[in-house]
């Protein structure tokens, strides 16, 4: 919390630009850096292991991110999906681009994906009843059993880079 208070007392942040500086990674939820973009673990996740992949540059629309970028995104998230099913044993997928507020867009001016892992009945009646989700795990105890999965991106045959 104290690191996301800090950035909103700085007057014009973006907390995408902020966590794309070197820094401590576990404390800021990076688990990995790609080329042009990054994954980090939503702080406030729709369900466990929910991340972002979010270019580095401070982009807002579709039309605005290179072709690197753009498919760096979508590898990172397919590589996502694989880590997510080795090591919490996903059943199943979300992703998405919310644009704009309309659309439900918390951050409007950069740009990012989501990637929020399923699992049979893993909704209850909280979220439906009082607007309010319960995760079963904390944060970094997440962070924790999916960053060695994260941490071999690029390194294993399944990460194929095309272009």
């Amino acid at each position: 919390m104290q690191f996301i208070e800090d950035l909103k007392n700085k007057k014009g942040g973006c907390i995408f630009c902020e966590l794309a500086l070197k820094g401590d990674d576990r404390e800021r939820l990076v688990l990995h850096r790609g080329k042009t973009s990054f994954i980090v673990m939503n702080r406030f996740p729709y369900n466990n292991g929910h991340v972002l992949i979010s270019p580095y540059r401070h982009v807002a629309g579709l039309k605005d991110l290179t072709n690197e970028e753009h498919q760096e995104m979508m590898e990172l998230a397919g590589e996502s999906v694989e880590v997510m099913i080795k090591t919490i044993e996903a059943e199943g997928f979300n992703c998405g681009i919310n644009l704009g507020k309309a659309a439900g867009a918390g951050i409007v001016d950069h740009i990012h994906l989501h990637v929020v892992p399923r699992w049979v009945g893993d909704t209850n009646f909280l979220p439906v009843m009082s607007e309010t989700r319960s995760m079963p795990e904390y944060l970094l105890s997440t962070y924790d059993r999916l960053i060695d999965g994260f941490g071999n991106i690029g390194k294993s045959p399944s990460f194929v880079r095309r272009g």
